[in-house]
């Protein structure tokens, strides 16, 4: 084998994984951004934002369906 072979290789794999970790990143912004949300949400439905904070935190879009059939308190 190549050894100009290897290093293309082992190049294409590091881009590879450093665009994935750019992406690991949107998605954690993203489900922090949607906790946020689901936090003010709650507090508009009287409900403590903390709590829903971290709620969405663990459940994610989940927690955003179940807060929207949650009446108003």
């Amino acid at each position: 084998m190549d050894i100009y072979a290897n290093i293309d290789f082992v190049t294409h794999i590091k881009k590879q994984l450093l665009a994935g970790r750019h992406m690991d990143n949107q998605y954690v912004v993203g489900w922090g951004t949607l906790a946020l949300i689901n936090a003010g949400l709650a507090q508009g439905k009287n409900r403590t934002g903390l709590n829903w904070f971290l709620l969405s935190l663990a459940l994610g879009p989940l927690a955003t369906f179940i807060l929207l059939l949650v009446e108003k308190r």
